[in-house]
């Protein structure tokens, strides 16, 4: 496993980290405590080091789990934890955006993950207005004054959003969807990033599942999987669930892509090396439910580069296949 340094606190994390969105349980389906402690387990064997959550996923079951990992292996030092705050249903919304809700979500997250201090905490996709206001900022700030956190950033639906954060300081990272599919943040967003020494995090690599090439028109997923329930958008943003893309159309775009993998590679290991070529980002995020899944995605970081030439033949691809059949903020 290779390392990238997170700027702000000169950190090395490992290329490849873990999504733990679907270890709650409650958008991706059941997850066992047991498969759930064996996956983080398979990811921190590969050399996983970058651990990614939030204090909703699971009404706080994945901070949990991640507390109860670090507990066992008694490795608090080996792991960079980054949580996310902003989407609880106590109070709700627009009450969490105020300085005691952002301070009691902070140190709930704190007491689960059983630690005194979190490595980066991130605004969970907040409403515009409310990444606009410093309420929330001055309170990071606060917080990280008081040594709960060391850094704190935002996750974002938009390219639009990730360019205003760019403008609160102080703020170390940004949390973006990037993926072959979901090109847009190439045309000035990683760039502006990393000339601020932002870190720029990758979450949702695979496109859902779609970019492990193994999905199928028949696929099912369980009436608790946001591919079932989300298709649309009717629960979410819509570009949470297989990158905006309708699943049928998203299926027909994955076809195009194959001749691009090498022998040998899964198109899940392709997908991620793709996002890794992009110098400006610090880590990638994809999630597993399963210890070979953390494993075999662990692996892209050691992986060639894609040849330049594919690149450039990928972002034409982009342009012209892809860009317009994007649905929702992006």
């Amino acid at each position: 496993m290779q390392t990238r340094i997170f700027p702000a606190t000169g950190q090395p994390v490992s290329e490849i980290g873990l999504g733990t969105w679907q270890l709650g349980g409650t958008e991706w389906g059941d997850v066992s405590d047991e498969q759930a402690l064996a996956t983080l387990s398979a990811a921190a064997e590969a050399g996983v080091s970058f651990f990614d959550t939030a204090d909703i996923y699971g009404g706080g079951r994945s901070e949990q789990l991640i507390g109860r990992f670090l507990e066992r292996t008694g490795r608090r030092e080996q792991f960079f934890l980054a949580t996310k705050l902003g989407r609880r249903p106590d109070p709700g919304w627009p009450e969490n955006f105020t300085r005691a809700a952002v301070i009691r979500h902070t140190e709930d997250s704190l007491r689960r993950l059983g630690v005194e201090c979190l490595d980066l905490t991130q605004t969970h996709c907040l409403p515009e207005a409310q990444l606009a206001d410093g309420v929330v900022w001055e309170t990071l700030r606060e917080l990280q004054r008081a040594g709960k956190v060391r850094a704190f950033g935002a996750s974002v639906e938009t390219v639009a959003e990730g360019l205003n954060c760019l403008q609160i300081p102080g703020l170390s990272s940004l949390q973006i969807i990037f993926n072959v599919f979901r090109q847009k943040p190439l045309e000035q967003l990683l760039r502006l990033a990393a000339a601020q020494g932002v870190a720029i995090i990758v979450r949702l690599p695979l496109a859902s599942g779609l970019l492990s090439g193994k999905l199928s028109p028949s696929t099912q997923f369980a009436p608790t999987d946001h591919r079932t329930f989300n298709r649309d958008g009717e629960k979410f943003n819509v570009g949470e669930t297989f990158a905006g893309l309708e699943l049928s159309r998203g299926l027909e775009l994955v076809e195009d892509l194959r001749p691009f993998v090498p022998a040998g590679w899964a198109m899940s290991q392709w997908a991620l090396r793709w996002c890794l070529d992009w110098p400006e980002v610090t880590t990638v995020i994809p999630g597993a439910k399963r210890p070979g899944q953390a494993r075999e995605n662990a692996l892209a970081s050691d992986l060639p580069a894609i040849a330049s030439t594919d690149h450039e033949r990928l972002r034409t691809w982009y342009r012209e296949r892809v860009a317009e059949n994007i649905r929702g903020k992006y």
